[in-house]
């Protein structure tokens, strides 16, 4: 009797410790593909907050590891959605950058920035009059790009 028990043991001690692997390897997965989306957005998405903390280092139940996966899943359907309406804006605004390029003034006081294209630094692209108040008077629209940080 005590042989049967000892197999039992053993087989739902190697089940949990493959359910535990499985889980990790799960989540380790789901925290790559978080920070991929993270790393191949620009400007930087909003990290959100991490996973809620579990008062301190201790092992894990599979419960709690469920959790964090499913809270990690959850976080990567959420941030790839930010990151498809993010590029999906930045494609508008490149169009119509290339829109005020090409005919000023039907843009007039348009402001682009190089963030709400997608690109570093910190140039501007604004539509304004040529020589100022005579400028505007005759039409004289031009895309002034201004390329200082603050």
């Amino acid at each position: 009797m005590a042989v049967i028990d000892e197999i039992r043991l053993a087989g739902s001690a190697t089940s949990e410790r493959a359910a535990r692997a499985t889980l990790r390897a799960q989540i380790a997965r789901l925290e790559r593909e978080v920070s991929a989306v993270l790393i191949a957005s620009y400007p930087r998405l909003d990290a959100r907050p991490p996973i809620p903390s579990f008062a301190g280092p201790r092992l894990l139940s599979l419960g709690e590891l469920e959790r964090v996966r499913d809270a990690l899943a959850t976080r990567v359907a959420a941030l790839g959605a930010d990151a498809e309406a993010q590029q999906a804006r930045q494609e508008i605004a490149g169009r119509e950058l290339e829109a005020m390029l090409v005919d000023p003034p039907a843009h007039k006081w348009k402001r682009l920035t190089n963030a709400d294209l997608g690109r570093p630094g910190c140039d501007t692209y604004h539509v304004r009059p040529r020589a100022g108040l005579l400028g505007m008077l005759m039409c004289w629209w031009v895309v002034k790009i201004s390329g200082g940080c603050p």
